[in-house]
């Protein structure tokens, strides 16, 4: 009989779009002329319906900066800060955009959805910070 709760309950989760997903991110430089403001953060979304972070997680950077990325079920708990934002069609294919605009409304993604992005290896905290606030996220130390 429990198991039978179980499968119900996972199936409803399911369906619902409760599955967390997040995607691990480690960046390096390509050069050391190249500075690095962060090397290890993760990102997931809130509000969207379930593998909506699959494209952008498979999206490597062809960019002076070389990021490796791979889908995880959760973030880690030890981010050492957190940027909050609205999620928009932009930041779904650069974690680091987001909106100033709270309330800016797009076809494809659900109104109130939100990217977070967690930091863990930051070379420079405030560049981070900076970076976030003037994309129009919430900066947050953990």
């Amino acid at each position: 009989m429990n198991t039978r709760v179980l499968v119900v309950l996972l199936t409803s989760f399911a369906a619902n779009g409760a599955w967390a997903e997040a995607c691990m991110v480690e960046t390096r430089a390509q050069s050391a002329a190249v500075p690095m403001v962060e090397g290890k953060s993760c990102y997931e979304y809130k509000g969207v319906p379930a593998g909506s972070i699959d494209w952008s997680c498979s999206n490597e950077s062809k960019e002076t900066l070389t990021s490796q990325k791979k889908k995880v079920a959760s973030c880690p708990q030890n981010a050492v800060g957190t940027c909050k934002a609205t999620l928009t069609q932009e930041s779904m294919a650069n974690q680091h955009s987001s909106s100033k605009d709270s309330q800016a409304e797009s076809a494809n993604i659900p109104k109130g959805a939100q990217i977070l992005t967690y930091y863990y290896d930051l070379k420079d905290q405030s560049q981070a910070r900076t970076d976030c606030e003037k994309a129009g996220g919430q900066w947050q130390t953990e």
